[in-house]
């Protein structure tokens, strides 16, 4: 008698993980999409307009007030500050 329940139990466990699985299923399927051909030109399209300060063989160079990555401490002789 003490395997009836235990077989109950795995049968639940199993309904439960399968569940669970449907479940995931059910929000990938609701995960909006969008074609390979619609996301490549998307990214292309943002390549070609969003200027790059780290490739000035494309876009030129970029003044020091423009460029994020040049060092901010004019004169100071670094980039860091020690408090």
């Amino acid at each position: 008698m003490n395997a009836r329940p235990h077989k109950q139990s795995m049968s639940e466990l199993k309904l439960r993980r399968l569940t669970e699985h449907n479940q995931r299923l059910r929000e990938d399927l609701a995960r909006p999409r969008i074609r390979v051909s619609e996301a490549s030109a998307s990214l292309i399209r943002y390549c070609k307009t969003t200027k790059d300060p780290l490739v000035p063989s494309v876009w030129g160079t970029v003044a020091r007030n423009e460029d994020p990555y040049a060092s901010q401490g004019a004169g100071k002789g670094g980039c860091c500050v020690v408090q």
